[in-house]
């Protein structure tokens, strides 16, 4: 699965569009623990979340200064 596909799969379960890509970061947490993708899956798709400016709450802060 890439984030394109998790993007599909998030607009399929909750009929509507992410806001932002915190909230595809979440989703792709929650299928994670599912157990519904792989853990290099999970790595590849949170590195590229990450990249386009995802960043989970504990990390908020050291962006909050930026």
């Amino acid at each position: 699965m890439n984030v394109l596909e998790l993007k599909m799969n998030f607009i399929s379960l909750r009929n509507y569009e992410p806001t932002d890509v915190n909230e595809l970061l979440d989703f792709a947490r929650q299928t994670y623990i599912r157990g519904q993708i792989t853990l290099a899956q999970y790595r590849d798709i949170i590195r590229e979340l990450e990249g386009a400016g995802a960043y989970t709450p504990h990390n908020q802060s050291e962006y909050a200064s930026l």
